[in-house]
């Protein structure tokens, strides 16, 4: 069921997506999907009287034991319409948190859906049960009324998230190791992003022959996927398939999966893939990069488009999209699918991440340690030799992105390092040809 319009979208697309999402959670049976347009919202029960009733007589008919609204409900009005119909009910926040808490393989995925369910949780507490307004007594004149309820729950939600935070942190720590063991070896990082069901892991499925769950749902992929991959030209990449965005996506898991992205944040190039066939594939593309905005990431990373699923446009939209993605140098029509206009891809990506490759020799002290070991750990050291009694000579080669973060790091060696342009293939022409 959807109420209102949340987003600003078309009701029966919106409607289509909710549907979808209910789709993507095990076990669901979806007998019903209506949109029901709310002038106002009503402040105890999100829909009038009325509306409430006819509902209820629906639902009983129907047999029908769970419902979400695909929007925001508050704590009274979910408490209210559970007991005017007698069944569970789920807003779209909650069913979001129930399919990534199905869906979650990993430890870090658990522990992150763990975190965002209980910081959605304790924003719930609120006083509307009469049991939180009972509290638990005292110590005689002195000390006062004593805890309420809702704040003994509140701490002991606290006291579990801080629990979380802390696995977190030492699963976080593991990766970040693996992490400085790949950095060793200068791969850079190509990252897959894009809304949910865009055809992510089909295309990484195809590139990289692996076989990541690759279905036509929404959120098919949680727990981000790297592979190595090798190009024509002889350069290794490492390939991310990540998490699918998704419109009004809870402010808990934009927080809580903010690391489980830091592939994207780390990114050398960025390939947003979109589904090119659905009706709204411009607003999908809004809000995702409303997220990676939201997430922090770099503005000065590398972009190009797939436009995926041509495979789906009829004949007129096909010649559309093609004409549209001609004109443009940063935009290639695909499909992942039957591999049409991955070749043209794949040469884009060896150019851009060739060119952004520069060299440059840096002098570095012996006693400055810590300089040249971030040096080693990114895997940017070419040769090394000592230049006299005190320093070395170390050539390396990197993007500019790391010569950037070494000189924040190190501003007093950043000066000594002049770089050289490496000789880069001819660039590839933007957009897709026919």
């Amino acid at each position: 069921m959807r109420g209102g319009d949340r987003s600003g979208r078309a009701p029966a697309l919106a409607l289509e997506e909710a549907v979808s999402l209910a789709h993507a959670l095990p076990g669901l049976d979806v007998v019903d999907a209506m949109t029901v347009r709310l002038p106002k919202p009503h402040p105890g029960l999100l829909f009038g009287t009325g509306k409430v009733e006819e509902l209820r007589a629906r639902i009983e008919a129907d047999e029908i034991e769970l419902v979400l609204i695909d929007g925001t409900v508050s704590p009274v009005q979910q408490r209210n319409l559970e007991k005017a119909w007698r069944v569970k009910l789920l807003d779209r926040t909650s069913l979001i948190l129930e399919i990534f808490a199905d869906r979650a393989a990993t430890r870090e995925g658990v522990l992150q859906v763990e975190l965002a369910a209980l910081s959605y949780q304790r924003t719930r507490l609120v006083r509307a049960w009469t049991h939180l307004e009972r509290q638990r007594g005292g110590l005689g004149f002195v000390g006062g009324p004593g805890e309420t309820q809702i704040e003994a729950d509140r701490r002991a939600i606290d006291e579990q998230m801080v629990k979380l935070r802390r696995q977190l942190e030492k699963v976080v720590r593991t990766r970040e190791l693996h992490r400085a063991a790949r950095a060793k070896v200068p791969y850079p990082v190509v990252a897959l992003v894009g809304y949910t069901n865009a055809g992510k892991s089909t295309l990484f499925n195809r590139l990289t022959g692996a076989e990541v769950l690759a279905k036509d749902m929404l959120f098919a992929t949680l727990d981000p996927t790297m592979r190595a991959v090798e190009l024509e030209n002889g350069l290794d990449v490492i390939l991310s398939d990540t998490v699918g965005f998704i419109s009004d996506l809870p402010t808990q898991l934009v927080a809580a999966f903010r690391a489980t992205l830091e592939e994207v944040l780390d990114a050398d190039l960025i390939v947003h893939v979109r589904d090119i066939s659905h009706p709204e594939t411009e607003a999908q593309a809004r809000d995702v990069e409303a997220i990676l905005e939201a997430l922090g990431t770099d503005a000065e990373i590398p972009r190009i488009e797939i436009w995926n699923k041509a495979d789906q446009l009829d004949p007129a939209d096909l010649q559309a999209a093609t004409n549209l993605a001609a004109r443009r140098d940063d935009v290639y029509l695909a499909s992942a699918l039957t591999g049409q206009g991955l070749d043209a891809i794949l040469d884009r990506v060896e150019t851009d991440l060739t060119e952004t490759l520069t060299e440059a020799v840096l002098s570095v002290p012996y006693a400055d340690g810590r300089a040249r070991a971030w040096l080693h750990e990114e895997g940017v050291v070419q040769s090394e030799a000592a230049c006299d009694e005190t320093s070395a000579e170390i050539s390396v080669r990197w993007t500019a992105r790391q010569a950037a973060r070494f000189s924040a790091g190190f501003p007093a060696l950043s000066d000594t390092a002049p770089e050289t342009e490496t000789d880069a293939p001819e660039a590839t022409p933007g957009g897709w040809t026919p």
